[in-house]
């Protein structure tokens, strides 16, 4: 999972890696300044055990965000929960300003016709059992865009000014009349933002886009091509994916068929300059925080 987010691994390479032994540290830097610290915890029962008697204090202080991983298909259900409540009692007294994140994994590998029921019932049991503490559940799985949707919404929640990009592109997409604009992570494209003027029924279609454009990424990388931008256009509508910042990219949707590729290319470009003041912003914030 964490591989095909920030290691550019897709999912049919993922067979390749091990299984996390013991806890694995890495940094990931997101957004310029902004820096991800991931303990990769092994799920192995003699290293959870470690977790808490020896590196508790370690792994468990200055949290901002706690993401815990259960397998839809495991069978030792009452030692996962067990673990978990281990986990929220560290956080609670450690970081008890902390965010608390539960991804029900391997969804693909359940009956289709089940897994609304099964997740329904995880999401009941987890958030009855993080009281005090409220958790967001996802059900993801490698194999489709669930997975970019769970990571979309919790690093949204770790940018410091979100608010004012969001407003941001508002004004942007109201100047140059777009249906939509959504702003990627320049490196994993992850979606952390994004305006909408018009209805459309895919309520998925970011998370779809993020994963499409991320394997479309790494063929061009492994024919050693750098992906820079592109441009879809058919009868009913043009899209724009382009470089915005130095740390992000942006997808600009237009309806118009009126409205010339030249002219959006120009207000994209003639934006930069504005949301990289905002990119700095949100860096000297998470630098101070």
């Amino acid at each position: 999972m964490r591989s095909i987010i920030f290691a550019n691994y897709i999912a049919r390479d993922t067979h390749r890696l091990g299984a996390t032994i013991d806890v694995e540290h890495s940094h990931v830097r997101f957004l310029g300044n902004l820096v991800l610290n991931l303990w990769d915890c092994g799920g192995q029962e003699a290293f959870m055990e470690n977790y808490f008697a020896s590196q508790r204090d370690n792994i468990f202080r200055n949290v901002e965000v706690l993401i815990y991983v259960f397998d839809v298909e495991s069978r030792e259900l009452d030692k996962d929960m067990h673990y978990y409540q281990s986990c929220l009692e560290a956080i609670l007294q450690n970081s008890p300003e902390a965010k608390i994140f539960c991804l029900v994994h391997k969804m693909d590998l359940v009956q289709e016709d089940q897994r609304d029921f099964i997740f329904r019932e995880r999401e009941e049991d987890l958030k009855r059992l993080s009281l005090p503490l409220e958790c967001t559940c996802f059900r993801t799985s490698i194999w489709d865009e669930t997975l970019y949707r769970a990571w979309s919404s919790i690093v949204y929640m770790l940018i410091p000014n979100v608010k004012e990009l969001e407003q941001s592109l508002n004004q942007f997409a109201n100047i140059i009349d777009a249906d939509e604009v959504l702003l990627f992570e320049r490196a994993t494209f992850l979606v952390i933002s994004h305006c909408q003027r018009q209805f459309h029924r895919d309520v998925h279609r970011f998370e779809k886009v993020s994963n499409i454009i991320k394997q479309f990424k790494l063929s061009c990388s492994k024919l050693a091509a750098q992906f820079q931008s592109m441009e879809v256009r058919n009868t009913n509508f043009a899209a724009f994916i382009d470089i915005f910042t130095s740390n992000t990219y942006v997808m600009v949707i237009m309806s118009d068929p009126t409205i010339p590729s030249a002219a959006t290319l120009i207000n994209i470009r003639n934006a930069r300059k504005h949301f990289e003041k905002l990119e700095r912003a949100s860096q000297s914030s998470a630098l101070s925080r």
